[in-house]
C-alpha cells in the first residue's frame, strides 16, 4: 500500500524533474546556437574583415575620417553630436519615410503586399499617426538627445573615442556582438518590469496602443520607457567598451533602423524578419526580447513557437509573402 503523502511527493519531484529537463534542453540549445553562431562569426571575421582592411576600403575610411575630423578641427563634441544624434537620426527618419508612404497610401504594392496582419492599418488612422510622430520626435529631441550629454563625458573618459585612428572592422564586429548581447539582456528585463501591472497602466501602455504597430511606433512610448528601455540599452554597450564615434554611429543607426523593421508591420524580402515583435504587439504577454533567447530560456515565446506566426519568424529570401506561403488557418464558424 502506498504511504500517505506518496503521491503528492511524486508529483512534486516529477515536476522538478520537468523543469529541470527543460532548463537543460534550454541550455542545451542555447550552446549549440552560441557555439554555431560563433563558428559562423569566426569565419565572417577572417573572410569579411580581410576584404575590408586589405582592399582599399581600409584605406579609404580611414582617410575619410582623418579629413572629416580635420575640417571639423577636432571638435569633439560637435563630431559627438553629428555623430551620435543626426546620422542616427537620418537613418531612422530615412527608413521611416518609406514605410510611411506605403502606411499612408497603401502604395507601392511591392511593399504592402508583405503586411503581416492583414486588413490593419491599410490605410494607417492619420490621427493616430501625427500623434505617433509628434510623440516620437518629442522623445528623441527632449529625451534621447539630452541624454548625449553625460554619455559625451564618459566617452571622453575613455580617451579614444575621437581618436584620428579608426578601430579596425574586426574590432568593430566584436564590439557590435557586445553591444548586441548587452541590449538583449537589458531590454528583455526593463520591458519585462513594464508589463509588470503596477506600471503598465501608467508607463507601458502607451506604446501598446498599436496591436498592429508600424515603424515609427518603435520609439512611441511614455518618457521613462524610452529612458529605460529604448535609450539606455543601446547606450549602455558603447559606454562599458569606451567605443570610437564612429562605431556609435553605426550602432546607433542599426539599432534603430532594426527596430523599425520588428515594429514596421510588414515581413519584407531579406530583411531580418518582425514577426516576433509584432506578435509582442497583438497578444502582450509574449516575445518580450529582441533575439528571442531569453524568451527561450523563460519560455515566454512558448504561445508565439505553437503559431504559424513562428513558422514565418525567417528572412524571407523569395518575393511571395509568407502570409500567402504560410497563411494563418481559416477561423471557425461561430
Amino acid at each position: 500500500p502506498k504511504m500517505p503523502g506518496q503521491d503528492t511527493a511524486a508529483r512534486a519531484y516529477s515536476c522538478c524533474f520537468s523543469q529541470g529537463e527543460r532548463l537543460w534542453d534550454a541550455l542545451r540549445i542555447s550552446a549549440y546556437v552560441f557555439s554555431t553562431g560563433l563558428l559562423m562569426f569566426t569565419a565572417l571575421v577572417n573572410s569579411v574583415s580581410w576584404l575590408m582592411q586589405n582592399i582599399t576600403l581600409g584605406n579609404f575610411w580611414q582617410t575619410a575620417w582623418l579629413e572629416f575630423y580635420n575640417y571639423m578641427e577636432g571638435d569633439e563634441w560637435t563630431i559627438f553630436l553629428l555623430g551620435a544624434a543626426l546620422v542616427p537620426a537620418l537613418a531612422f527618419w530615412g527608413f521611416n519615410g518609406i514605410l510611411l508612404v506605403a502606411d499612408i497610401t497603401g502604395k507601392p504594392t511591392f511593399i504592402t503586399r508583405y503586411r503581416i496582419q492583414l486588413g490593419k492599418n491599410d490605410p494607417v488612422d492619420t490621427k493616430k499617426l501625427w500623434k505617433a510622430i509628434y510623440t516620437a520626435l518629442g522623445n528623441q529631441f527632449f529625451i534621447s538627445f539630452p541624454m548625449l550629454v553625460p554619455m559625451f563625458y564618459i566617452m571622453k573618459s575613455w580617451g579614444n573615442t575621437f581618436s584620428e585612428e579608426l578601430p579596425t572592422f574586426q574590432w568593430f564586429l566584436v564590439e557590435l556582438s557586445i553591444f548586441t548581447v548587452v541590449e538583449e539582456i537589458l531590454f528583455y528585463y526593463t520591458h519585462r518590469l513594464v508589463h509588470h501591472p503596477v506600471l503598465y497602466k501608467y508607463i507601458h501602455k502607451k506604446h501598446h496602443e498599436w496591436t498592429a504597430p508600424i515603424g515609427v511606433v518603435s520609439i512611441y512610448a511614455h518618457p521613462i520607457e524610452h529612458i529605460v528601455s529604448n535609450t539606455l540599452p543601446v547606450m549602455t554597450g558603447p559606454m562599458i567598451m569606451g567605443s570610437h564615434i564612429v562605431s556609435i554611429s553605426a550602432w546607433f543607426s542599426l539599432a534603430l533602423v532594426t527596430t523599425s523593421i520588428s515594429h514596421c508591420g510588414y515581413h519584407l524580402p531579406f530583411l531580418p524578419s518582425p514577426e516576433f515583435h509584432d506578435f509582442h504587439h497583438l497578444k502582450f504577454n509574449q516575445c518580450y526580447g529582441v533575439l528571442g533567447v531569453l524568451d527561450f530560456l523563460h519560455g515566454t515565446d512558448r504561445v508565439f513557437r505553437q503559431t504559424k506566426a513562428f513558422e514565418r519568424h525567417k528572412v524571407l529570401l523569395g518575393f511571395t509573402p509568407l502570409s500567402e506561403s504560410i497563411p494563418e488557418p481559416p477561423k471557425k464558424a461561430e
